[in-house]
């Protein structure tokens, strides 16, 4: 009885310290790749500013090709939201909709994941012209781990994580537009 006492009084103490060093763990995040693609910068943003698009590039949308996708709204602009329905427990379920558009300049998603883990980021691409027929991408993620999961980011490298998959969209996008 002592020993299971023992455990108990253990296993207590040692959620209570990661519950006070969840604390002092930083929240938020932000994640960022850049790739230069030798097309104009108008004809690049006309491409990214349509979610459906990120069938042709984003890794997320190419894991499932049974994925349930649904649409609401005008692709390429503000209020469209594109739902998508995964058996694939790395995608579940979730939502991204189109927040802003700088008509040129930037697209700005909100990303609202329901499965696996409910939460909410912010996504976005940026374009600037290098020259008339180079343009530099940028996209990214912000977001928030809630208290108390943002413990794993002592053991998880979001950077590294969700980097490595923007740099294989990026990597596709710059193949699908020099294609063209």
């Amino acid at each position: 009885m002592k020993i299971l006492k023992r455990v108990a009084l253990t296993l207590v103490v040692l959620v209570a310290l990661l519950l006070l060093a969840a604390l002092f763990v930083e929240r938020d995040y932000a994640v960022e790749r850049v790739i230069v693609i030798n097309k104009p910068k108008q004809e690049v943003f006309d491409y990214i500013k349509f979610v459906k698009n990120q069938d042709h590039f984003s890794k997320w949308n190419m894991m499932d090709p049974k994925m349930v996708k649904t649409y609401k709204g005008v692709d390429g602009q503000v209020g469209f939201v594109y739902s998508w329905n995964s058996k694939n427990k790395d995608l579940g379920i979730g939502s991204q909709e189109i927040s802003k558009i700088v008509e040129g300049e930037r697209l700005e998603t909100k990303l609202h994941f329901i499965e696996p883990m409910d939460s909410e980021d912010d996504a976005y691409f940026a374009t600037e012209a290098i020259d008339s027929s180079s343009t530099k991408v940028r996209w990214g993620f912000k977001g928030e781990l809630p208290y108390p999961f943002n413990i794993l980011r002592l053991t998880m490298d979001l950077d590294k994580m969700i980097g490595a998959d923007l740099e294989t969209g990026l990597s596709n996008l710059k193949t699908v537009l020099e294609k063209k």
